[in-house]
């Protein structure tokens, strides 16, 4: 049995839907927290639910002995620990928040690792631990990468706590850098779905760094599949970190020419010099590690990726 966190969220919805399609019985845990849309979130929970091998529990993964005592009796051989309060931006206006999400639920999430002697342990970290390294392509040998973000501090903690555990209570645990993933279901505050929202509300997009920004792109089902390909591997690897991105940074101005392409619609921009705090003005994955480990190779163009989330945009949304 395979245990979800956020299976709901963006990454988790996915990831969970892929299992059930798989034929693999999914525990699945969210709290829907109020930085999703919670009609995006129930909309995904009823696709999750329509699947028999499918269970939910609405547990607030904060409270430790709720958590404990709603999964004792469950026979958990993989946790897959996706909940969070993502973020860069976020992270600066509500710090306390974001370390209250993403520490505390952590150090509940990988004590039930020990404590229920669960085999395998993946969960979700962050290109943003980079900071703003002058490495290029980011490897995740890279000892002097500094977060520059509360957001990217809160994942880098995560990984020394995972990498502490592993080595004194012999746990088999897998830190997942993703890379600016994008695609059907995202998250509405990033990039991509917001320009898109107000693309069809004829409202201006603000473009940072008058627009000289790179992001690894990664579509989602990249993702997905190079996860399952984690969860499924036979290797001992004690604690192992391992970034998925595409690794091949886009430019920014690729995302708005192919939003307006397959839109058929053009941007109103505000250009400004200012850099978000916290933001990173290009990330860039080094993928040797994950095509050793899994034969990682992304398929999906920013090109395709965004063909896909805007046809599924218009259908969700009903947009003409």
């Amino acid at each position: 049995m395979i245990l979800v966190t956020g299976c709901v969220g963006f990454i988790g919805f996915h990831i969970s839907e892929k299992l059930l399609k798989n034929n693999k019985k999914v525990i699945g845990i969210d709290n829907f927290t109020k930085y999703y849309d919670k009609n995006l979130k129930k909309n995904q929970l009823k696709i999750l639910k329509s699947y028999k091998n499918f269970e939910f529990l609405k547990i607030d993964i904060k409270n430790n002995s709720s958590l404990i005592r709603k999964l004792k009796n469950k026979k958990i051989i993989t946790l897959v620990h996706l909940a969070a309060q993502p973020g860069v931006r976020v992270s600066l206006k509500k710090p306390h928040n974001t370390l209250l999400q993403n520490l505390n639920t952590f150090s509940n999430i990988i004590e039930l690792v020990r404590m229920f002697k669960i085999k395998k342990f993946l969960y979700a970290s962050s290109s943003s631990v980079y900071g703003d390294t002058k490495i290029f392509p980011f490897k995740e040998n890279d000892k002097n990468n500094i977060p520059i973000s509360i957001y990217g501090a809160t994942k880098l903690c995560n990984e020394i706590i995972a990498e502490s555990y592993c080595r004194n209570f012999k746990l088999e645990a897998i830190g997942l850098r993703f890379f600016t993933v994008y695609g059907e279901y995202g998250r509405p505050d990033m990039a991509y779905y917001s320009f898109l929202n107000n693309l069809y509300k004829n409202s201006k997009i603000t473009v940072f760094n008058k627009g000289k920004m790179h992001r690894d792109f990664t579509y989602i089902d990249d993702i997905v599949e190079g996860v399952i390909k984690l969860i499924n591997i036979k290797k001992k690897l004690g604690h192992c970190i391992i970034n998925l991105g595409k690794g091949k940074p886009d430019k920014l101005f690729d995302l708005t020419n192919n939003i307006e392409k397959y839109s058929n619609k053009k941007f109103k921009i505000q250009y400004t010099k200012a850099i978000p705090k916290g933001d990173i003005k290009k990330t860039f994955a080094d993928t040797n590690k994950a095509k050793k480990l899994i034969n990682w190779n992304p398929k999906t163009s920013l090109k395709e990726g965004i063909f896909k989330f805007i046809n599924w945009y218009r259908i969700y949304y009903d947009k003409k």
